[in-house]
């Protein structure tokens, strides 16, 4: 029984490192959890979110040095609950499978 509850807690470790982190509401230890964000870029994004929220991803990049779109969402960040694939315009998106 042990070894299932071992298993079971790495898995819900692996997923948890894999959660989405949403740029508007994520707390700096959060922000740093991304892959590709560091103390650096952390404290630039909560900085300008003092601002206000960030609408979109062209919002985000436009308005933060150093924010690279798509390694931050493949990373698992988002804006406003969206990766930069759903963020997309449809007509950008190849065309889905019959």
């Amino acid at each position: 029984m042990s070894k299932k509850f071992a298993l079971a807690l790495v898995l819900l470790n692996a997923a948890a490192a894999f959660a989405a982190v949403d740029v508007n509401d994520a707390p700096l230890a959060d922000l740093e959890s991304v892959k590709g964000i560091g103390p650096t870029l952390a404290t630039r994004i909560l900085d300008e979110r003092k601002s206000g929220a960030f609408k979109d991803w062209p919002d985000l990049a436009r308005r933060v040095r150093g924010v690279s779109a798509a390694k931050l969402s493949q990373a698992g960040l988002t804006v406003n609950g969206a990766g930069l694939e759903a963020a997309r315009p449809a007509a950008s998106q190849p065309p889905a499978p019959k």
